[in-house]
């Protein structure tokens, strides 16, 4: 018989929670080199990927306060890797875009978290590798189900 903490450390959301923290602090780590953090380097990918872009709406697009926005994008707009300026659609409000710099530290953090991410799998054979993306890609991408209304169809009476 195993003990509670045994079965909670063999539940997947408990192995899962541990292995992405593994590799979000690898990751972490490695970007660290660059002078960014985990959400400036999403930040900068946002902004490459749609700017010019509202400061507001990359903030919404990543869930993101507009407040801490505000620091993420003073920092990266201090290391001279974005550009905020007027919206020309709309003067009360800033503009995004990634500068050339921005881009060529966008690259190597991408090396570098892809460097993390293979020392993360090291343990995987390349086709366990690929069957574990996968099967995560699977259960990340199934429609989510409110538990409230699945627990609601398991109670309730029977028309038959």
């Amino acid at each position: 018989m195993s003990s509670a903490l045994q079965h909670i450390q063999s539940l997947p959301t408990w192995l899962i929670g541990r292995v992405a923290s593994r590799g979000r602090s690898l990751v972490g780590d490695a970007i660290a080199a660059e002078g960014l953090k985990l959400m400036h380097h999403a930040v900068l990918a946002a902004t490459a990927e749609y700017g010019p872009v509202a400061q507001a709406d990359l903030g919404r697009r990543l869930a993101i306060d507009p407040k801490d926005m505000v620091g993420m994008l003073n920092h990266l707009q201090q290391a001279g890797l974005v550009l905020r300026t007027p919206d020309p659609a709309d003067r009360r409000k800033n503009a995004v875009t990634v500068t050339p710099k921005g881009t060529t530290v966008l690259a190597r953090c991408g090396r570098l978290a892809a460097s993390a991410n293979a020392e993360l799998l090291s343990p995987l054979s390349p086709d366990e590798q690929r069957q574990l993306m996968a099967l995560l890609t699977r259960v990340h991408e199934a429609p989510s189900h409110p538990r409230s209304s699945a627990r609601a169809e398991s109670t309730a009476p029977s028309t038959h």
